[in-house]
């Protein structure tokens, strides 16, 4: 690359950082505004082939493109004798969100490049994302107070180590530019990204723009991912790629409170350890498909639902508070799976299973210690629109008895909280269709349906259909 234009590219990045922290700093003020986190994003969804309302730069070098994904969603009054501070309001209601997002980056060697994203967003969920486990739509944050100002969604420093002289052809993404990659490889990341970017993906289900929406649904409840309230992070991530296979490692740092802006800089205060087993095989119809088997260990200042249970029957506290300790860093793990399995060119299989130890708070991403998910994911190929897409799926949300107990006496997790509890696993039904009407426009239409909404038999069902419109620039 010449070092004119690498000094123009990190001059723009440099004067970009300054203007968002000016427009945040002059927006401090502001009265407490809603934005919505970022989508995860899916590889298959941000590569060349998928078409875009303008033609993306030629050279291998640049990447600039651009997505604005809208979500429109609406539920009937339904049942509920009762509700609490962090309920799903049984009232009718309806809310949008949108997300824009502006992806950049460029190929300093034929092994380094430098990745910054942009984001912007607004709007509101329903019921300002509380209430549900496996809230509607993950464009939505959890925390209504933070400012409308843009910011840098992804910084990082991508270097790939070759390990072989042989090497395989690579489609262009946002993540990752580069056109060919050895076979046998290490990759660094090092910088600000979301673990959603690369822990727990799966083709047919882990994107907000093109597939389905529910949170519980394109990741896995069960990990408790680090994140601030936007759904990133700072760290370090490692992987070794071979030709049926991959492992990858993380280390990155965790909210200072749960569901916080703030990460704690100091390691040993807080952290998270993440480490992923990738398997491809073909055991169906000659069909690849692939196995993921993840671990995490979070540490952070987080309480125990036991403890906070004994103060209050020792009255204490007037109901449990899990936060009504002194700073502490305790532990948390979790084990989770995902598989995909292409049945022809245009369907498959895929699901996920996963399990947190359940005793210590739910900290970063939601209210889940036991998930279980099936469904099929296709595109429009088979009835000649190889850009549509379509997705029906099933998963079946848990808590542990600490938790539940909990919430039955009128704690209050940073999503859940109906006052008391009659305890169900939280069912949810999704399925969606996005059309690819013209060039980058790709209108979507879908429904959910929500048995025991917070977990409680006392509450629901829910209907949330939903309308989408992405645009690809």
């Amino acid at each position: 690359m010449q070092r004119p234009a690498l000094t123009i590219y990190l001059a723009f990045c440099g004067v970009l950082a300054a203007l968002l922290f000016t427009a945040a700093t002059a927006r401090a003020q502001d009265p407490p505004k809603e934005q919505p986190s970022p989508p995860a994003v899916d590889a298959a969804d941000a590569t060349d082939s998928v078409p875009a309302m303008f033609p993306h730069l030629e050279s291998d070098r640049w990447w600039l493109t651009g997505q604005a994904n809208w979500i429109s969603q609406w539920h009937p009054t339904f049942h509920s004798p009762y509700q609490g501070t962090n309920s799903f309001t049984p009232e009718a209601q309806d809310a949008t969100s949108r997300v824009l997002t502006l992806y950049t980056g460029v190929r300093l060697t034929g092994t380094m490049e430098l990745l910054c994203d942009v984001q912007e967003a607004g709007g509101h969920g329903l019921s300002e994302a509380l209430g549900l486990a496996g809230a509607t739509n993950l464009d939505v944050v959890r925390n209504p107070t933070l400012s409308k100002a843009p910011y840098i969604a992804r910084l990082m420093w991508h270097q790939i180590i070759p390990l072989s002289h042989e090497k395989m052809a690579s489609t262009r993404t946002a993540l990752s530019l580069f056109t060919s990659l050895p076979v046998r490889r290490l990759e660094l990341r090092f910088g600000k990204f979301s673990m959603a970017d690369f822990f727990d993906l799966n083709t047919y289900g882990s994107d907000t723009n093109f597939q389905f929406t529910n949170w519980t649904v394109d990741n896995n409840g069960t990990f408790d991912y680090a994140a601030d309230t936007r759904g990133f992070t700072f760290g370090a991530l490692l992987e070794y790629h071979d030709r049926h296979w991959a492992v990858r490692f993380a280390e990155a740092l965790m909210p200072k409170v749960a569901n916080g802006i703030h990460l704690e800089a100091d390691l040993g205060l807080a952290r998270a350890e993440n480490v992923e087993f990738e398997i491809h095989g073909t055991v169906l119809r000659h069909q690849e498909g692939i196995v993921r088997l993840l671990s995490f260990v979070n540490h952070a200042n987080m309480g125990l639902y036991s403890e906070a249970v004994a103060q209050f029957q020792a009255g204490d506290t007037p109901k449990p508070e899990i936060t009504a300790h002194p700073l502490q860093t305790t532990f948390k793990y979790g084990f989770a799976g995902n598989f995909e399995q292409p049945l022809n060119n245009w369907i498959g299989l895929f699901g996920r299973w996963g399990w947190n130890e359940g005793r210590h708070e739910s900290f970063a991403y939601t209210e889940v210690d036991q998930t279980a998910q099936i469904g099929i994911g296709a595109n429009g190929g088979w009835w000649h629109r190889k850009f549509d897409r379509a997705g029906f799926v099933f998963v079946s949300n848990g808590v542990s008895r600490d938790h539940q107990q909990y919430l039955a006496l009128g704690g209050l997790g940073f999503l859940l909280g109906d006052g008391k509890l009659n305890y169900g696993r939280e069912n949810i039904i999704e399925g969606y269709y996005t059309l690819h009407a013209w060039r980058g426009i790709y209108p979507s239409l879908g429904i959910q349906h929500i048995n025991n909404p917070g977990y409680n038999r006392d509450r629901g069902p829910v209907l949330v259909p939903m309308g989408r419109l992405h645009i690809e620039f």
